[in-house]
């Protein structure tokens, strides 16, 4: 998008990137909280990048673009300067508040369809007439309704509108951690995260398909992105999973299933770890802690399921002519910026303290190699590069606000929460199975960071009603919520790697299906095992996770051979 631009805008969109990364990594180090400034600041940016990224392509249309972007510039400006003043009056606010807050409305649906899809227009508004003609819906669901006027100053004014909770975790944590991804990779350290495993296990049975799950738990714990981890690693991996002797739907299936473990695994869990932390209060290094031990046992699965394919047809990768211990040796340091990151979160400093700290280490890495030294112009391009790579997420920020404020002001939240537990008649497993199913629907059409954040408002309660505690029924819904990623019908990271592959769409989606199952298995896990989520004694602890060790062994096992026919015993290609 960002190479369609003309000079001029591109060198708009480069200001604006590195405005971006400057004033949010200064204000980290001091202020951790986000402030009206910092949410404002993020929203006006975004919403700014989109329509000039994501640009009409008939030149009188692109007229119409800088008017939005101009709006867009006064709605939110006219929110950041009058914050308090607009809290002060809640109840009676303007007829100028309430224009401006219908024009900030219709621009987040507006952005939300430029960058994600029409899908979440089509939500975006149902929402709204949902909430303007809510007396007009079935009883169960019915409430008294507002104006247009009123529940566009709700949505665009409270705190759980479009300023509220994605707008504050997006400003005070994720976008540093998608900055310091891009900065990780301009560092080299993307090379490092292949290199490693296919020097350490690429010749062993299976090798290729394991240095896909090896590579992926590196990357994708900071790519924050299951679609960006199966593009990025899975450009290498699945040619070298075909060369090895995998069928193209097997190679396109793995890297997927094992790119969405590394929203799961720390130190940055994609966004959702630090939604779960704003939802629930509880400390962001206390949800790292608790997810490491459930995110290695997903990968385990996928690499016990890999090695019994690759066994099965006896496929083994090529010898890499450099060690694994020569190549630690020579690029060790690449393993930095994540153990300050961690070491800084579990510490108790910030998360976005962390992440500048990441950033400043991958600027200090990449000078251990001058063929990656981020000079200059390398900092101006990974500060591009990261803010392209926030807009989809921040594109959500204003749908997000509209769904979240809508459900809140017509109290459907609590009803969902009821209607779920009447399902479910009390049954926790079945309760999960509803959650699984709502995600999935929910994460066809929107992102999956913002499928957890929806789902989560209204599907905890239900699930802390029939005695989960808080942090493991977060944990519930943020694994459901990535179902839709490798789930059939609509699974795009799984077509992502079909494409890759050039195989099958609809046998690598099922293949994926496969190779994920553990994805299903954990909420369960959650819900039923309280030493999953590290609740109990240390005995209870240590006792769950030996169980689930061995449990996780023969789930996977078996699960791998349950796929394939038997003829005399011996496994034959399906």
């Amino acid at each position: 998008m960002y190479q369609e631009l003309h000079k001029y805008e591109k060198l708009f969109f480069t200001v604006l990137s590195v405005v971006l990364v400057i004033f949010y990594a200064v204000s980290a180090a001091w202020i951790p909280a986000a402030t009206q400034y910092h949410r404002g600041i993020y929203v006006l940016i975004t919403y700014i990048a989109v329509f000039l990224v994501y640009k009409s392509n008939n030149k009188y249309l692109r007229i119409l673009d800088y008017l939005l972007m101009t709006l867009s510039a006064v709605a939110v400006i006219y929110w950041i300067f009058n914050f308090e003043t607009i809290n002060y009056r809640a109840g009676a606010e303007t007829l100028t508040d309430q224009y401006i807050a219908v024009i900030g409305v219709i621009l987040g649906i507006e952005i939300a369809r430029r960058a994600v899809g029409s899908v979440f227009v089509i939500i975006g508004i149902l929402m709204l007439l949902y909430g303007v003609y809510g007396e007009l819906a079935p009883d169960l669901i019915a409430h008294p309704g507002d104006s247009f006027l009123g529940v566009c100053t709700t949505i665009f004014f409270r705190e759980d509108g479009i300023f509220g909770i994605m707008a504050n975790v997006l400003a005070t944590y994720v976008l540093l951690f998608v900055l310091f991804g891009a900065y990780l990779e301009k560092s080299g350290a993307q090379r490092f995260f292949i290199d490693f495993p296919l020097a350490a296990v690429g010749h062993k049975t299976g090798g290729p398909a394991k240095v896909a799950v090896i590579a992926s738990a590196l990357f994708g714990s900071i790519s924050g992105s299951a679609i960006a981890n199966t593009v990025s690693t899975g450009s290498f991996t699945i040619p070298l999973m075909k060369k090895a002797g995998f069928r193209p739907h097997t190679a396109g299936a793995i890297e997927p299933a094992a790119s969405i473990g590394g929203m799961f695994m720390p130190p940055i869990m994609g966004a959702g770890g630090f939604i779960m932390a704003e939802l629930t209060g509880i400390p962001y290094s206390t949800i790292m802690l608790v997810a490491i031990f459930p995110a290695l046992m997903y990968f385990f699965s996928v690499f016990v399921m890999v090695h019994y394919e690759a066994k099965r047809f006896n496929i083994r990768g090529e010898k890499s002519p450099i060690g694994a211990m020569e190549i630690l040796k020579k690029e060790w340091y690449y393993i930095l910026p994540l153990l300050v990151i961690t070491a800084l979160m579990l510490i108790g400093y910030s998360a976005g303290l962390a992440a500048v700290a990441g950033i400043v280490s991958c600027i200090v890495v990449s000078y251990f190699n001058k063929e990656t030294r981020i000079d200059i112009k390398g900092f101006i391009e990974a500060a591009r590069l990261g803010t392209e790579s926030s807009l989809k997420i921040g594109a959500t920020v204003g749908i997000i606000g509209i769904i979240i404020s809508v459900l809140t002001f017509s109290g459907l939240i609590l009803t969902f929460a009821d209607i779920v537990i009447q399902l479910a008649d009390g049954y926790l497993w079945l309760t999960i199975l509803l959650i699984a199913l709502a995600s999935l629907v929910l994460g066809m059409g929107v992102p999956v960071t913002a499928a957890y954040l929806i789902t989560a408002v209204v599907a905890v309660p239900a699930l802390t009603h029939l005695g989960v505690n808080v942090l493991a029924a977060h944990m519930i819904v943020y694994w459901l919520s990535q179902d839709s990623n490798i789930t059939p019908p609509v699974c795009i990271a799984a077509f992502a790697g079909a494409t890759i592959a050039e195989a099958p769409m609809w046998r690598t989606a099922f293949s994926a299906f496969k190779f994920a199952k553990f994805l299903y298995l954990g909420p369960f896990l959650f819900g039923y095992v309280p030493g999953f989520t590290m609740q109990g004694t240390t005995f209870d602890i240590v006792k769950a996770f030996v169980l689930i060790i061995i449990g996780t062994f023969i789930y996977s096992y078996f699960l791998s051979l349950a796929w394939y026919p038997k003829v005399k015993g011996v496994f034959v290609k399906s």
